[in-house]
């Protein structure tokens, strides 16, 4: 292939665009534009759906996206391959989750976020008064014990914290390292657990895991915690379990609507907020720079990205 035009779908730091340079012409574009200039190469990320209008709208040069993130769930995989596009992601986002997720954990149950709000204000004694929940000793319920879900149930050991898990099927390897049980059934799961974090990929048979009826199975007072995607929590039931009462409290880095973030989720002082920085630090960026261009790379050379999705 002769140099490449790409098309990135919104401004990068500069460091990334100058990387992606070295490959070809680089070229800002947005994909909700009428018409889409000519080019070989998108440069995606999660925040930019690339489903339906949009991938017909496509050129037809167009033969790779490239995503920044790992998860793909906002891009036509099967309707990309029938247009003969690749689509890559960039696996690297693993141990940069799972601290965020238990950072998530921890700041929900002890409530870090109302108490500073509180101190912010001046309002010492609100902040004071911000009781939360025992982490250490409890029962943390993961929804998908892949990678993220296993750098998870590692630093919760740390916390002499039991451990059940929901997957495809049981990982005895992760077992044994973990001392984690598998739960035959999500309602099981949700029984047991103090504390249930989302972990598994988007796809239809994930779509609301966790809607009113999971909400109900879960104990009075426990903690979910989602920094896996947004629509795997119906956001209007869990408002309303929140509401009630009966929920103990919710971690959010991701969001059904995102990037908009249900209004009456912001007023509840056992909800944590967070900006869908899962990946967010310098490291891991860095490191998610390169993969793409790994990819890229790949593509270019060979034909095939190195982490090809569909």
């Amino acid at each position: 292939m002769s140099k490449p035009t790409l098309l990135v779908t919104r401004p990068l730091p500069q460091p990334m665009l100058d990387a992606l340079g070295q490959f070809g012409e680089v070229q800002i574009v947005d994909l909700k534009a009428d018409t889409i200039p000519a080019g070989d190469i998108i440069v995606a990320t999660p925040l930019d759906p690339i489903k339906g209008e949009v991938l017909a709208k496509l050129p037809k040069s167009v033969r790779l996206i490239a995503n920044i993130g790992i998860g793909v769930d906002h891009v036509d995989l099967s309707a990309a391959r029938e247009l003969g596009i690749a689509v890559s992601n960039t696996p690297v986002v693993t141990e940069d989750t799972a601290d965020l997720a238990m950072a998530l954990l921890l700041a929900t149950c002890r409530k870090l976020s109302a108490s500073e709000r509180y101190l912010r204000a001046d309002d010492w004694a609100s902040g004071m008064g911000q009781t939360g929940i025992r982490v250490h000793g409890k029962t943390l319920g993961i929804i998908g014990m892949g990678a993220i879900g296993q750098a998870l149930a590692r630093r919760a050991q740390g916390f002499g914290m039991q451990i059940i898990y929901t997957n495809r099927g049981p990982n005895p390897d992760a077992e044994a390292a973990l001392g984690a049980r598998f739960c035959e059934t999500k309602e099981q799961l949700l029984a047991e657990a103090d504390i249930v974090s989302l972990n598994c990929d988007l796809n239809p048979n994930t779509r609301h895991i966790i809607d009113a009826e999971a909400l109900s199975q879960m104990k009075p007072g426990a903690v979910l915690i989602n920094a896996g995607r947004g629509p795997l929590v119906d956001e209007a039931a869990l408002i309303k379990a929140l509401e009630s009462g009966h929920l103990g409290g919710a971690g959010l880095d991701v969001y059904e609507f995102e990037p908009r973030v249900s209004p009456p989720l912001t007023a509840f002082d056992n909800v944590t907020l967070l900006a869908h920085i899962g990946s967010a630090t310098q490291e891991c960026r860095a490191d998610m720079a390169r993969r793409v261009c790994v990819n890229i790379a790949a593509f270019i050379q060979q034909g095939a990205p190195q982490d090809c999705c569909n």
